[in-house]
């Protein structure tokens, strides 16, 4: 099935999988999830992801802390199809303190806020994760 907006959609499930402590999650997968994936793993809001190009399917483990607290706590997409958002690399902004991270769709790709704060770069501001 056809997504309008992965991106949305990437989030509604990881959402959806903490609240209900589910083990993993199960995606479509395109480039642009991918690298978002992968920002979310390095950042340590995910245990791990796995990919299965001949479905063009990924699961994603999510990470629990003790008794089963989920370390993504919350998530909100900024920039959508409708209404695109960009941002010069000085007015990234820090999320819950510095706690969370901004991601940015970069002509670097995509990265995390400090990350493109110390390259100087800016870009669409895609979600805040917390």
């Amino acid at each position: 099935m056809a997504h309008s907006d992965p991106i949305s959609d990437l989030l509604t499930r990881l959402r959806n999988g903490v609240r209900a402590k589910h083990r993993f999650i199960d995606l479509y997968s395109s480039r642009m999830v991918l690298d978002l994936l992968r920002v979310l793993e390095k950042l340590g809001f995910i245990e791990h992801i796995l990919v299965n190009e001949e479905n063009r399917k990924t699961r994603v483990f999510l990470r629990y802390a003790e008794a089963r607290e989920p370390v993504l706590q919350g998530l909100k997409r900024i920039s959508s199809p409708g209404l695109r958002r960009y941002v010069a690399s000085r007015d990234i902004p820090k999320v819950h303190g510095g706690m969370g991270a901004a991601i940015l769709s970069t002509p670097q790709g995509v990265l995390d806020g400090e990350s493109a704060r110390k390259q100087n770069v800016g870009g669409e501001l895609l979600c805040l994760i917390w």
